[in-house]
């Protein structure tokens, strides 16, 4: 972790122009407390037959603050991974990365930067060869979901991290908001109607999506399969920050659902994945020792 980082100096005092709308009432203050600020860290790595890193890969390193690129490379210097066996034997392989680095203001004023969530794939492969391999759950048809009217009159946005449980004939068996993070500030009771009007529109629209389940591969047999899903909710002419730039925003808690509750309900966090995409969970690298090193 580091203080200081270049860039971050007044984010919290300039939440509202940063894209981040602000609400008068009751308990706001409690509310803005919350509030924090991080950008999504993208590259690829190298691993090792033994797990240890053998390179890594940071996307557009030149859009990204100094302090962010020490700590990243600091922290997988750190890293050992589940080996990665073919035929029972380790093997090198590669994988795609997506870290989730986080800001927060400490009581003396500076600020601490550390990796809070991270997700190691198998995204790193081309598309053609996505094309050809079977072994993983792929979408074939995601209605993106209506906009809440509620949140889109108050000017609300954003992002619903969804985690599916697909059925073995490819439709939804069942489906969780795992987490709303919010892109507006208010009291409690307005923070939470936004997150539920959020959620409600998600499930509403996951309930009707439709998979590729595999069939082939070591859980072909698989009495279900479950992939998380990020949705993003931006209001017309707001754009998401580009990369490198930090997103401010107010966390929502994390729930699980009973049928997460097992080895299969691991692998990697859910505000580390890009909205857009579809992550079986259970098909990721695992990391075997502390994100930050």
């Amino acid at each position: 972790m580091k203080k200081g980082t270049h860039g971050m100096g007044r984010w919290l005092a300039f939440a509202c122009l940063l894209g981040i709308a602000c609400t008068a009432g009751a308990g706001i203050k409690e509310v803005r407390q919350q509030v924090e600020a991080s950008m999504l860290v993208t590259g690829a790595i190298i691993i090792e037959p033994e797990g240890a890193v053998e390179k890594l890969d940071i996307d557009q390193r030149d859009k990204l603050p100094e302090a962010v690129i020490g700590l990243v490379e600091k922290a997988a210097a750190g890293w050992k991974f589940e080996p990665i066996l073919v035929d029972g034997v380790a093997r090198r392989g590669k994988a795609r990365m997506s870290l989730r680095v986080v800001a927060n203001k400490l009581p003396n004023g500076d600020f601490q930067v550390a990796l809070r969530g991270s997700h190691f794939g198998d995204e790193a492969i081309s598309p053609e060869e996505r094309q050809q391999r079977n072994d993983s759950v792929r979408s074939i048809k995601l209605q993106p979901p209506a906009y809440p009217g509620g949140a889109a009159r108050l000017g609300a946005q954003g992002t619903v991290y969804l985690v599916v449980k697909v059925g073995r004939d490819g439709t939804v068996a069942d489906v969780i908001t795992e987490q709303v993070n919010l892109g507006f500030v208010g009291d409690e009771r307005l923070m939470q109607q936004a997150r539920d009007a959020f959620s409600e529109a998600s499930l509403v629209a996951a309930r009707k999506w439709t998979f590729q389940p595999p069939t082939e591969g070591a859980a072909v047999d698989a009495p279900f399969w479950l992939v998380r899903v990020p949705v993003d909710y931006k209001m017309p002419g707001k754009k998401a920050p580009g990369y490198g730039r930090w997103e401010v925003y107010v966390p929502g808690p994390r729930q699980s659902a009973p049928w997460m509750q097992s080895e299969r309900g691991e692998g990697g966090s859910p505000d580390a994945m890009v909205a857009g995409g579809v992550y079986e969970i259970g098909k990721g690298r695992r990391l075997l020792t502390p994100l930050s090193g």
